[in-house]
């Protein structure tokens, strides 16, 4: 499963948000990458996450795939758009 999202947070995805991404992702079985400008890390990777430098307007896509691959997007696009990060 994948799905694209667009950045709207000022900041982009720095720090803060980055970790609470990277904990929702780790709670997961499944694969979760994001890629970000035709490169993929892994979402669980904090420092893969902030390596892409993701600011405000940035097209992302949430690549998810495992056994609980609906549950992981699905908790992953609530905490985009719970913490104003994305749509």
């Amino acid at each position: 499963m994948e799905k694209q999202y667009q950045v709207i947070e000022e900041t982009g995805i720095h720090a803060r948000p980055a970790s609470i991404l990277v904990k929702v992702a780790g709670k997961y079985d499944s694969s979760i990458q994001l890629e970000y400008n035709e490169k993929r890390v892994n979402l669980k990777s904090i420092m893969g996450v902030m390596a892409l430098g993701i600011g405000q307007g940035a097209e992302i896509k949430i690549i998810v795939d495992g056994t609980d691959e609906k549950e992981a997007l699905q908790s992953i696009e609530e905490i985009l758009k719970k913490e104003g990060l994305a749509l």
